[in-house]
């Protein structure tokens, strides 16, 4: 009654929303940036801080417009404590929970396979987890409980003057929480249990239930609608974190923590509304609050009551919702991370109440977002805030897709496939995981992540205006959540079915293990490591019994991505070939399974283009590279052109995996310092040995090209010792390191170069000592490349000619130790044929600090 109620209330009043939509947003709209507000915050421009803070919510909003799409009448049927009751009592009770969704297979159940990238990611985040300190988490809490607070605090915005200090340690929470499901690390449990039991004291000493490391006088200041930054998103983590713990690790202290806050927090609310009005109180939520709908849903979802229901739908953000409940795209300009959490917040709000309204906002608003906002990664956002629609071509920088918006469009879509079976939903969940997540981590170095992904031209994740972070001094709102999105790689993998006869839906091909219990099953799901030389995803699910005889009645559903060519696609059941439907279906089998049975898959994978969403005709030829679900970057900088011509033939091409044992990075030493020959602009110098994963890495690592057929599969560069070879760098395919003007040495296209003048022979080191090697120049006799006598930074390499042999300096600035290449190919790396050079193409995720392009435009 209470739902359908609302929804009349909601479809008269949103034709007036779209024209104060923008008013959701604070005025001026940099302080709904969590880096501007930051950096302001700290900043002693006391003068910028002043004139901004001047204009914060000044602008009143129509209460007409937007209040109304709440139960405002039942607020204003009486103006006294009987009116705030008699709005509680209609809820109370209320039960209108909707549909049969596909439900969540439980993190318990499901482990990655150790040869997995996603293990690997999990394991990186784990190490980080575990190097975080109880006490460095709690200090600010125990500081504004008024207890002792040994240890140090963290800084960044963990810091204790940060406005937002708390915010990561209830990500930790939430994060732990997964990261235990997934692992069982006892180490961890002891550690997540502890900050439990220490925030738990802070509680009890303040004694009203209220739990946060900032002073409740934040909430004076935002119930007063005066400057403080975004209190709410805060409580919002905290809240999150406990009931994380409660639903993950069965730690009821944890929920009864989170049920005080609630309580606290719903009489603050109710305090403000017999105060003020509701109106007032909707007014503050133009400061960011979060998903405080969605965790006080999930709080009534475990307590069943109807307080908890009704504070939830006070968050619900109506200004915002409005705009999508009568399908405008109009969201541009919005604070994308402050309003995607809303929208998750009103998709459990129809899954508990059954309000087709809200299942009809969240549908809208991924169609708009998918259709018109995002990039070919999954991700959304240009400096934290969405832009025009289908105008993404002239966005494209360093400051792209903040990682949190990833994270919170992830459970958009996942909730509407548990609704809808819909196979485009897990498709977008795939894309945005592999391209948008798995790369946000520096390799495996514990707690090195970025804010934004750049996807400009010529741009690295190292440089952007954060940079990559680090483990104890960062704590950005993208920490938080990428702690939790890689304790969580699991959770997507499986959905289920319940019944006489269950369901499995497998929506990820991730190698990992199910326990699949309602069914009696235990399930093996095996992929192939995908490689650009053999164009099939592989994919193998093994069957065993639990019980060790024949499970009951069940069924598997595979999906079939919408990225393959189903008429090239392969299962078999033990054997026996099934039809395949077409792409962006599930085939399902269902039989009785028992120990033993297999199912195989092989996925065709091919090269495809996809034009950047911008309806302008200028920019249609900007195209994203992907292979299957990967989206490929070319390495490359921004002094380059980015066109390349899509001739009749293949103009993208796999590199072998023998291409590896080719890769060289040549090095000299002096004193301490290793120099490497390195490719600088097109000129060959010695620079101070590099980084692994960084651009300097790539530029001082060159493939050896021999034309003997003996040689073309070696095991290690050192048997190309004695061969003719050519050298190319290492991310310009197809140009030489050749003999230039004079003795210079230079880096020149190899179909204008002269061969004679590209083709050296690799020879033992002229010094004489193991490991070192010597370059001598075929055409021309005792011609050696030499760096210098006095070795140091940018000297230029040339060609020394006629030396006396005897000379110890001379055969020592020509000799070099032959190393391993310091960037190795990835196994899904390709050359693209451009009109004025050549590119590496390699997978975003597993790019470091090279430098990169998304997009190149592509010319037929």
């Amino acid at each position: 009654m209470m739902s359908g109620l609302i929804i009349t209330i909601s479809l008269l009043c949103t034709s007036f929303v779209v024209s104060v939509a923008k008013e959701c947003t604070n005025t001026p709209t940099q302080l709904s940036s969590h880096t501007f507000r930051y950096d302001l915050l700290q900043s002693n421009n006391e003068s910028l801080k002043t004139e901004m803070f001047s204009h914060y919510h000044l602008t009143p909003t129509d209460d007409s417009a937007w209040s109304s799409l709440l139960p405002r009448k039942m607020l204003r049927e009486e103006e006294d404590e009987y009116g705030w009751t008699l709005m509680y009592r209609r809820f109370k009770n209320s039960d209108n929970a909707s549909g049969n969704f596909l439900k969540d297979v439980s993190l318990h159940d499901v482990r990655l396979d150790p040869d997995t990238f996603h293990w690997r990611a999990q394991q990186t985040n784990l190490e980080y987890l575990l190097m975080l300190d109880v006490d460095g988490l709690a200090w600010s809490f125990r500081k504004a409980a008024g207890l002792a607070a040994p240890g140090d605090p963290y800084g960044g915005w963990e810091r204790p003057d940060s406005e937002l200090r708390g915010h990561f340690v209830g990500h930790y929470l939430s994060a732990t929480a997964y990261m235990w499901a997934s692992t069982h690390n006892d180490t961890l449990k002891a550690k997540m249990s502890a900050l439990v039991s220490a925030l738990s004291e802070c509680q009890q000493k303040l004694g009203t239930g209220y739990l946060s490391a900032f002073p409740s006088t934040f909430f004076d200041r935002f119930e007063a609608v005066t400057p403080v930054w975004a209190p709410y998103y805060t409580i919002h983590k905290i809240l999150a974190g406990l009931v994380d713990q409660y639903k993950l690790a069965g730690n009821s202290q944890a929920l009864k923590m989170a049920t005080l806050m609630a309580d606290y927090f719903y009489g603050r609310v109710r305090n403000v509304i017999k105060k003020y009005s509701v109106e007032r109180h909707w007014r503050s939520l133009n400061e960011e609050t979060g998903g405080m709908n969605d965790v006080l849903y999930q709080i009534f979802s475990i307590t069943g009551d109807s307080k908890y229901l009704l504070l939830a739908h006070l968050f619900d953000k109506p200004c915002f919702l409005g705009v999508l409940a009568i399908q405008a795209d109009d969201i541009s300009g919005f604070h994308s991370n402050t309003h995607i959490p809303i929208v998750v917040g009103s998709q459990l709000r129809y899954e508990i109440t059954g309000d087709p309204l809200h299942k009809e906002i969240s549908m809208f608003f991924m169609d708009i977002v998918n259709a018109s906002h995002s990039y070919a990664t999954g991700g959304t956002s240009v400096s934290e805030f969405w832009q025009d629609p289908k105008r993404m071509a002239t966005t494209l920088q360093t400051e792209n897709e903040e990682s949190c918006t990833t994270y919170n469009m992830l459970k958009v879509s996942r909730n509407l496939f548990r609704w809808t079976k819909e196979v485009t939903y897990a498709d977008y969940y795939e894309r945005a995981l592999t391209n948008g997540v798995l790369g946000i981590q520096r390799g495996t170095d514990p707690g090195v992540m970025i804010y934004m992904l750049p996807l400009g031209k010529g741009v690295s994740k190292a440089v952007t205006y954060h940079g990559w972070g680090t483990p104890y001094d960062a704590f950005w709102c993208c920490y938080g959540t990428g702690i939790e999105s890689f304790s969580k790689l699991g959770d997507s993998i499986y959905f289920q079915e319940d019944g006489e006869s269950p369901g499995l839906y497998v929506t990820q091909y991730i190698s990992s293990s199910l326990e699949w219990k309602s069914a009696g099953l235990s399930l093996s799901q095996k992929v192939k490591p995908v490689v650009s030389w053999d164009p099939y995803m592989r994919v193998t699910f093994s069957f065993s019994s639990s019980k060790g005889g024949m499970g009951k009645e069940s069924t598997l559903n595979l999906r079939i991505p919408v990225w393959t060519n189903s008429e090239g696609a392969k299962v078999s059941l033990n054997g026996q070939s099934l039809k395949v439907p077409a792409s962006g279906n599930f085939l399902s089998i269902k039989q009785n399974w028992k120990s033993g049975d297999q199912v195989t898959m092989e996925l065709p994978l091919g090269i495809r283009t996809e034009a950047i969403k911008d309806d302008r005709p200028e920019y249609s030829s900007l195209q994203a590279i992907l292979y299957g679900p990967y989206l490929l970057a070319g390495h490359t900088s921004s002094d380059w052109s980015i066109t390349t011509q899509a001739k009749a033939g293949k103009w993208i091409n796999p590199i072998p995996a023998t291409h590896n044992s080719h890769l060289v990075t040549l090095s000299q030493q002096s004193g301490n310092t290793s120099y490497v020959l390195s490719n600088s602009n097109r000129t060959i110098t010695m620079e101070v040995s590099p980084k692994p994963g960084t651009q300097a890495a790539v530029a001082a690592t060159f493939r050896l090209l021999t034309t003997a057929v003996s040689k073309a599969q070696v095991l290690g560069p050192e048997e190309l010792i004695g061969s003719q070879v050519m050298i190319e760098p290492f991310d310009f395919p197809g140009m030489l390191v050749m003999q230039g003007t004079g003795s210079s040495i230079a880096v020149q296209d190899s179909s204008s170069t002269d061969q004679a003048a590209s083709s050296f022979r690799l020879v033992s080191g002229l010094d004489g000592k193991p490991g070192s090697v010597s370059l001598r120049l075929e055409s021309k006799k005792g011609c050696y490349v030499y760096s210098d006598q006095t070795l140091k930074a940018g000297v230029k390499l040339r060609l020394e000619c006629d030396s006396d042999a005897t000379d110890e300096k001379f055969k020592r600035a020509a000799s070099f130790r032959l190393n391993k290449g310091m960037s190795q190919y990835n196994p899904m790396s390709f050359v693209m044929s451009g009109t004025q050079r050549n590119f590496v193409l390699s997978p975003l995720f597993s790019f470091r600090d090279e430098t990169y392009n998304v997009y190149f435009s592509v010319q037929s």
